[in-house]
């Protein structure tokens, strides 16, 4: 008997999770550096996503090649129900993200939208039966702790559009959080590969729609190839791979602890932030992450005990 199925962990569950998390990180730089180059938040959000669509619709028709019973499943409303789901995580999720990382840094956006997993805790708890653990609360109010710190030293330093950015990406933090729990029940059906692809793929055009009506399809012609470039690490790099890691992860791990091992990726927003983008990175920024990624490193250790 191997160790994972001794101890009942599922080694390649969690390192799918914390791979997809690392990869998620690396999104609000990409979406930067877009904006730096005079791209619109619609536009740099369609760029992503025409980059993604092709892959997502080239892996769909090899899985209904290759899995014929696959096609069954596909009845109108279970694809109905799937392009929803996909709507609310990829495109209004992502949406509200792009938008407000115009107004607050990358590494304080993504320590905002890393306490997507309590909101899974909650939603859990009201919408999908689990039990409350009051444990939890405690390592929650650390992480908000945290996020009120940075919060102050920006409120001072860098003010405007703080409140706006901010609401905007605990938003994002919110429909994310529904959307993982909403996006197992539709994986339990179609499994987590074919899923993605339809869920992505609706996102896509959505998302494709809305620049091509704000923008005009002629402005995608006028970008550089860095734009270009950048677009393609945005939409292969922070979207096609960890979109599949996560959502693998979730079908094998869970929801909760797929969302909760996700500490790694705040890290590594930060580190790359300070580096290619010259973010300020003072003693507040690293009591507050310091008080974030300890909350939430709590939080998953009484959740996977609890559990």
């Amino acid at each position: 008997m191997t160790p994972s199925k001794s101890t009942g962990i599922d080694v390649f569950g969690y390192s799918l999770a914390l791979v997809g998390a690392a990869l998620f990180a690396t999104k609000g730089i990409f979406i930067k550096l877009a904006f730096a180059a005079g791209v619109s938040t619609e536009a740099t959000l369609a760029l992503r996503m025409l980059v993604a669509l092709p892959v997502y619709l080239v892996i769909m028709a090899t899985l209904l090649r290759r899995n014929p019973e696959l096609v069954k499943l596909l009845q109108p409303k279970q694809i109905l129900a799937a392009m929803a789901v996909g709507i609310l995580g990829y495109y209004i999720s992502s949406y509200l993200d792009f938008a407000g990382l115009a107004f607050v840094s990358a590494q304080y956006a993504r320590l905002v939208l890393f306490t997507y997993p309590f909101f899974v805790f909650l939603f859990g708890i009201w919408f999908f039966g689990d039990r409350m653990n009051w444990k939890l609360i405690p390592p929650m109010l650390v992480t908000y702790l945290g996020l009120v710190v940075i919060f102050a030293w920006n409120l001072t330093a860098e003010p405007d559009g703080l409140v706006l950015g901010s609401i905007l990406v605990l938003c994002s933090a919110l429909t994310f959080a529904l959307y993982q729990h909403l996006a197992r029940q539709q994986m339990k059906v179609l499994g987590s590969a074919l899923f993605t692809c339809i869920g992505m793929s609706t996102a896509s055009v959505l998302a494709i729609s809305q620049s091509a009506i704000m923008d005009g399809p002629s402005t995608w012609l006028s970008f550089s190839p860095y734009v270009w470039f950048l677009a393609l690490l945005l939409g292969v790099v922070s979207t096609v791979l960890p979109s599949f890691c996560i959502n693998n992860a979730i079908t094998r791990i869970g929801v909760r602890t797929t969302a909760a091992t996700g500490s790694f990726g705040p890290i590594i927003t930060t580190i790359l932030a300070v580096v290619i983008l010259g973010e300020d990175f003072t003693i507040f920024h690293a009591i507050g992450t310091g008080l974030v990624l300890f909350g939430c490193w709590r939080f998953m250790h009484h959740d996977t005990r609890a559990r």
